[in-house]
């Protein structure tokens, strides 16, 4: 069994930058620079079989290269105690059309439709137990000019995902470069 996501990884030059986001909140769990990275689909546990078929049918897809900026910081839930606190993503319809194409592939494979609309975000950090008010707010609005230059993408990543103590430690399992449609 692999427990599985699929998304865009981030040049190093925006994971320095998103890393200088990460601080000022008490007891937020910060991603790690290497972990930073946009998910179009997390899947969860896979057996073999079916992991085989979706890396088969991921190559099979056909998308453009396209560019997309991130701008601005967040939380989820939007109101009340955040559990997550993010950077948001400037969405080009290409995206968009990815994560369709991407997640139409999974539901013909048998894998159950993911049951809340698409978000595109950078998620920096989770929140076990609510930090004050006053921070994350201090947080939010040091973050909200925030923005990047525009990013190219060229290509999404099959990850695979262990759960270990220290954190989660990611592999790549399959790279799929986007290339323009014919």
């Amino acid at each position: 069994m692999l427990r599985l996501f699929i998304a865009i990884d981030l040049p190093d030059t925006i994971k320095d930058r998103l890393g200088d986001l990460c601080r000022g909140v008490p007891g937020a769990k910060w991603v790690s620079r290497e972990q930073m990275h946009l998910t179009l689909r997390f899947i969860g546990e896979t057996e073999d079989a079916r992991f085989e078929a979706m890396r088969s049918a991921l190559g099979q897809l056909n998308a453009a290269p396209f560019s997309l900026s991130l701008k601005g910081v967040g939380q989820f839930p939007p109101r009340g105690a955040p559990r997550v606190l993010w950077v948001g993503v400037i969405a080009p319809p290409a995206l968009a059309a990815l994560q369709t194409r991407i997640e139409s592939a999974l539901v013909g494979l048998g894998v159950e439709p993911e049951d809340r609309p698409f978000s595109p975000h950078i998620t920096l950090a989770r929140l076990k137990t609510p930090p004050p008010a006053l921070l994350v707010g201090k947080f939010l609005n040091d973050g909200a000019a925030f923005q990047t230059e525009s990013i190219p993408v060229g290509a999404f990543v099959l990850y695979s995902s262990q759960l270990r103590p220290a954190g989660p430690v990611y592999r790549q399992e399959a790279v799929y470069n986007l290339k323009a449609e014919s």
